[in-house]
């Protein structure tokens, strides 16, 4: 007969060794090495299993359900997906338990909704709830960090949301007693997401981030999931959502959210929420652009400065667009138009505090390079959008009647952009097709060019 033999288990990454050390040779950590006992064939699979054709395979009509948060929504890719898996993560204190506080109040479906809190007394989440409007018989609270117990609950109440908050306090005592560790976080999360696929039940869970901004933890956690969201801050109020990792949906759109005393308020109409209001002409260096966000069109205002580099070492600044692309921008003008960058420190922003990697960008923010370095504004009522290639061309881009749409809708009268074939034509604007950055120049600055580009040369 097979006897039990001992091994010695990681807490912190899971790795096995024969006898005990006092340093893990996988991940470096002390004195976590523990004993266990394993029984030989233990764990091995003795039933059959029966496989099911795909076309025989039932669908449910309703396999999305509505979280009653119109811009979760569309992060999602049109609600929550019945059975799927969504791992939040965030700065500490930007609103990731109040953003699951309020979805758990505003769900349209059926069902009681399970809130597990590992970081905050039950208390503080009903001081929470009275301040947010999101006290309701529906939502269950359990403080409880152990997964087993969690999952004993919810095998008993069924609900059909789950929310964890947060994963990093969570703890299986298979693994060990120390929250928060590599091989913790991995062994929970898979099983809190086997279990909601059996019961076709959702969970969100609430993930912390680190020092860089990414998702603590193993990055194998988020492969285990259906969807990563991003809950990120601007240098104003508002928040955005993002979904980088989405099987249900596109990881194009973004939500976008206030927060106040009384919670999360959703932004509906954002299309002017960027633009900054002010009298007279635009200062140099300031150009518009409606930017393609999923399916809507923001108007934001790109704001560029040049100055003297110091040390002869010219640096680009930018945080909101990434420095790559700003660098090529100014060595296209430099070799189109004659005008020095390379001298120059270049300070870019993008007004609201949002991010933004739209190729239509390239063109305002050749214009805005430009006027910054020449001291001339771009002229008011004015927006442009274009990509720009190596070679000075402007090239079409994508949604371009929609973008002039939301422009004049803003009462922009003059639209400088690619030649594509007329369908971004509106009788309420101007539309001033170029197809070189040199004569995007011109039409912008057309009295001015020639003096400005000796000035700078």
């Amino acid at each position: 007969m097979a006897k039990n033999r001992s091994v010695f288990l990681c807490s912190a990454c899971g790795h096995e060794e024969p006898k005990w050390l006092g340093r893990c040779p996988q991940c470096g950590e002390w004195n976590t090495l523990k004993e266990k006992m394993e029984t030989p064939g233990k764990g091995r699979i003795t039933r059959n299993f029966k496989t099911l054709p795909l076309n025989a395979i039932p669908l449910k009509e309703e396999y999305r359900f509505d979280s009653g948060m119109e811009e979760l929504n569309r992060v999602l890719g049109g609600g929550i997906m019945r059975g799927s898996s969504v791992l939040l993560g965030g700065e500490p204190g930007i609103g990731k338990s109040t953003l699951m506080l309020t979805l758990a109040a505003s769900i349209k479906t059926p069902g009681r909704v399970l809130y597990v809190t590992g970081e905050e007394a039950p208390h503080q989440l009903r001081i929470r709830g009275e301040r947010i409007g999101a006290i309701r018989d529906s939502i269950e609270i359990l403080n409880e960090t152990d997964v087993e117990i969690i999952i004993n609950t919810a095998e008993s109440l069924s609900p059909v949301l789950i929310i964890i908050d947060s994963i990093q306090t969570l703890v299986d005592r298979e693994i060990g007693n120390v929250p928060g560790t590599p091989n913790q976080i991995k062994f929970c999360c898979q099983r809190l997401t086997d279990w909601t696929k059996q019961h076709s039940a959702s969970i969100f869970l609430i993930a912390h981030v680190t020092k860089e901004g990414a998702i603590a933890g193993p990055k194998l956690v988020e492969h285990m999931v259906d969807t990563v969201l991003y809950f990120d801050q601007s240098d104003t109020e508002i928040r955005f959502l993002r979904a980088v990792k989405n099987r249900f949906g596109s990881v194009h759109e973004i939500g976008l959210f206030v927060l106040d005393e009384k919670g999360l308020s959703q932004i509906k109409d954002p299309s002017s929420l960027f633009l900054v209001t002010r009298q007279g002409d635009l200062p140099a260096g300031v150009a518009v652009v409606p930017i393609y966000e999923g399916s809507r069109v923001l108007l934001v205002e790109i704001q560029a400065l040049t100055v003297p580099a110091k040390g002869g070492i010219s640096r680009v600044f930018s945080e909101k667009i990434d420095p790559r692309r700003v660098s090529r921008v100014a060595a296209v003008l430099e070799k189109n138009l004659s005008l020095r960058y390379s001298d120059q420190d270049l300070y870019v922003n993008v007004a609201g505090g949002i991010k933004i990697a739209d190729v239509g960008i390239d063109l305002p923010l050749a214009m805005a390079l430009y006027s910054a370095r020449t001291g001339i504004p771009v002229p008011a009522g004015m927006v442009m959008a274009g990509e720009l290639s190596l070679a000075g061309e402007i090239r079409p881009i994508q949604k371009m009647r929609l973008r002039v749409k939301t422009a004049v809708e803003l009462g922009f009268t003059r639209f400088l952009g690619p030649q594509q074939n007329g369908e971004e034509t509106d009788s309420r604007t101007s539309y001033i097709p170029v197809s070189s950055l040199k004569k995007g120049i011109e039409s912008t600055f057309p009295l001015t060019q020639k003096t400005s580009s000796k000035k700078g040369s």
